[in-house]
C-alpha cells in the first residue's frame, strides 16, 4: 500500500512538472492547471496552492491526472 502524506501544493506541482512530464497550462487565483498529452489524449488536473494538501485532495488530484499513487509516492 502506498504511503501518501500531506505535502504542499508547490511540491506536488514540482513533482508533476519535473518528473511526470506535465506543463502548467494556466492559473486562477490559488489553483494551478496542469496538462500533458498522452497517446490516449490530453490529461489534466488542478492543484490548489495550499501550504498543505490533505490526503483526500491529493488522491483526487492524482485520479484526475491518471497517475498511480505508487508512482507518485516514490518521488516524495
Amino acid at each position: 500500500m502506498p504511503k501518501l502524506r500531506k505535502v504542499s501544493g508547490e511540491k506536488v506541482i514540482r513533482i508533476f512538472c519535473n518528473k511526470m512530464g506535465f506543463k502548467i497550462s494556466g492559473r486562477t487565483g490559488s489553483h494551478v492547471r496542469l496538462s500533458k498529452t498522452t497517446p490516449e489524449g490530453k490529461v489534466g488536473t488542478v492543484i490548489p496552492l495550499h501550504r498543505e494538501l490533505k490526503i483526500g485532495t491529493l488522491k483526487g488530484v492524482l485520479k484526475l491526472a491518471r497517475v498511480d499513487e505508487d508512482e507518485f509516492s516514490k518521488y516524495l
